[in-house]
């Protein structure tokens, strides 16, 4: 029996689809979706459809409806703002015999809100950047010797890097606040270690299985682009820990930072991250253990099982397509 995923918001993720496509079988098929002809990594699937906005009322509809042409078994997104639209309807792919790669509802609400995370987090004994939501409350904890400056701000609910800046003094702070250009958060500015774990959580027993971890050595806008492979005990500790207090399905992002041998949770995005290239390429591919939950197959753990000082590094790339190939 053929396993067809589909990746919904496949946008750029090309180089994403080519490395899952060489670990199906030739009766497998990707599906992909995107609002848009020229989304690139339409033209790296077997089937590309163009849907409705992800906020459309017929939007989940549209979906299911490819779901039962393809007979697909399993779906994604590859963008933030629709995790929590695939975590609503999670009943309604399971009846319709697909697995959802998604958290739980809650747990999508919180990762897509940055600072609700926060208070999940420190209610729950995880380490993790301290935050603040208002000018007044950060005032607040200067005053109280908690934070000092150069501090970070970034959208509450934002992804990849937008809106992001480092802020110096209050006055400066102030004026970003009195923009009003997005809904911001105050951090602390983590001047150490930047690391990345690209994790994958069981879709039976929700524990996590496999992580990849990796020093960041290089980002730009939207994440990584120069990483090296490590491993630490203790980080992979810590993941576990993380998957304890939220309920995550399929692959996850989780962003670090350690400080003085120390790690500290930064974000997380449950879906593919972008810098997942780098664990597929090394050894650590996450299509086996999708293929196996699907198939009702609990996956055993195997934390580390890829080598270290491994290297990527990110370059441009193409798609050339005639006009009357684009996706309709």
């Amino acid at each position: 029996m053929s396993t067809n995923i589909l990746f919904c918001s496949a946008g750029r993720r090309a180089k994403l689809l080519m490395n899952i496509r060489e670990s199906m079988t030739s009766d497998d098929r990707i599906i992909a979706t995107d609002l848009q002809p020229m989304a690139p990594a339409l033209y790296f699937a077997d089937k590309r459809y163009l849907v409705p906005r992800i906020n459309a009322p017929e939007y989940i509809d549209y979906i299911l409806g490819i779901c039962k042409k393809e007979q697909v078994k399993a779906i994604t997104t590859l963008i933030d703002p629709e995790i929590e639209v695939l975590a609503r309807n999670h009943q309604r792919f399971v009846d319709a015999g697909v697995l959802p790669l998604c958290p739980s509802e809650e747990t999508a609400r919180l990762c897509f809100d940055k600072y609700a995370l926060y208070q999940h987090l420190r209610r729950n004994n995880i380490r993790t950047v301290l935050t603040y939501d208002t000018v007044e409350h950060f005032v607040e904890g200067l005053g109280a010797g908690e934070i000092a400056f150069p501090v970070f701000i970034k959208p509450r609910t934002g992804s990849g890097s937008v809106g992001i800046h480092k802020v110096e003094s209050l006055n400066e702070l102030k004026a970003y606040f009195d923009d009003a250009e997005y809904d911001y958060i105050i951090q602390e500015f983590m001047d150490c270690q930047d690391c990345d774990a690209d994790v994958y959580i069981d879709t039976i027993s929700h524990k996590p299985v496999a992580a990849f971890t990796k020093r960041k050595l290089e980002t730009r806008i939207g994440g990584a682009s120069k990483t090296v492979s490590f491993k630490d005990p203790r980080l992979f500790e810590f993941i576990q820990e993380i998957c304890k207090v939220l309920e995550f399905n399929g692959p996850v992002d989780m962003d670090f930072w350690c400080r003085d041998g120390v790690y500290y949770l930064s974000e997380v995005n449950p879906r593919f991250g972008g810098a997942y290239l780098h664990a597929h390429g090394a050894g650590c591919n996450f299509v086996p253990l999708i293929v196996n939950n699907i198939n009702g197959i609990m996956n055993v753990e195997n934390f580390g099982d890829y080598n270290e000082d491994v290297l990527m590094m990110m370059y441009d790339d193409v798609v050339i397509v005639h006009k009357n190939d684009m996706a309709k």
